[in-house]
């Protein structure tokens, strides 16, 4: 794709955003908040692409999703100035860090104020064979870019930009060896005086629970909550009662959100459907799917 497309393809996706979903309750024109976008899928699959805009049109992305969403991705960020302040990365599974290591393999003049991360140790990275390739190259590209600071993150770090709020509730976990990658999630939370949402990356059941015992367990409530592991086989039940939110966030794919591989709904080997109910019974009734296309909450 070349970079005139590139651009005019976010044009035309500004053009759109205004009526791509429902608006956040309580949004009016003389409250002042950042707007979010979760962005779709292009082919259908997993992944976990954020964008922010500030009330003043800073950019604070989370993720990025995999290679197929990277034209997108970057048609929107230039659509939207091409500046990106804050660039926050959970782990560096592929399906979360392929886009941004593609874009910083060709900026095509894509500025970047800063890149959050919590860094795998070697052993950690290791610890995945299958998708170890993916975090080498993430991290190599990443440390080839000498213009954009890369900022080592730890629970309790905050910064704020435009208003907006950002806490680092979590880092990595070495000390957890059972899903190593999803388990060192960082979780981040997201706020400004009108709205909140907290993203919980691919985080397990064992880093929810241990988050759960931290002294951020007060930050995990929030308004919007990103669904864990793109809903199925994240965080536990218990960490979902235990927290208070009042919509879900879900960057989940058809046939995660219907459990289906082929043979029908509820035929795969996929947990989506306790999630769900887990948010049925908890009384959450407003949920942005990315099955569903681009969602904005204003």
């Amino acid at each position: 794709m070349t970079k005139t497309f590139t651009m005019l393809a976010g044009v035309a996706l500004v053009a759109a955003m205004a009526s791509c979903a429902p608006k956040a309750d309580g949004d009016s024109a003389s409250e002042k908040t950042f707007t979010l976008w979760q962005l779709p899928s292009m082919v259908d699959d997993h992944g976990n692409s954020y964008v922010i805009r500030t009330a003043n049109d800073s950019l604070i992305v989370i993720d990025g999703g995999k290679a197929p969403e990277t034209e997108y991705l970057r048609g929107f960020i230039g659509a939207l100035g091409n500046n990106v302040s804050a660039w926050i990365v959970t782990h560096p599974h592929f399906d979360h860090v392929e886009a941004l290591t593609h874009i910083l393999w060709d900026r095509q003049g894509m500025e970047i104020g800063g890149i959050y991360e919590s860094r795998f140790t070697p052993e950690m990275i290791a610890a995945d064979p299958v998708h170890s390739h993916w975090a080498v190259d993430y991290y190599a590209a990443i440390d080839s870019v000498k213009d954009i600071p890369v900022i080592e993150s730890h629970p309790g770090d905050t910064f704020t930009i435009d208003g907006v709020r950002v806490k680092i509730l979590s880092e990595i976990n070495p000390e957890i060896t059972d899903n190593v990658y999803n388990n060192s999630s960082m979780v981040v939370r997201v706020e400004d005086d009108v709205k909140s949402v907290v993203f919980l990356g691919d985080l397990g059941a064992e880093g929810g629970e241990k988050l759960l015992a931290s002294e951020y367990r007060p930050d995990l409530d929030c308004d919007y909550l990103q669904i864990a592991h793109h809903g199925q086989r994240g965080c536990n039940e218990e960490f979902y009662k235990t927290i208070n939110f009042k919509a879900c966030l879900w960057p989940t794919a058809s046939w995660i959100w219907n459990n289906d591989l082929g043979q029908g709904p509820g035929t795969g080997p996929y947990a989506t459907a306790d999630t769900r109910r887990w948010m049925d019974e908890k009384g959450i009734t407003e949920h942005y799917v990315s099955v569903d296309g681009l969602q904005r909450i204003d």
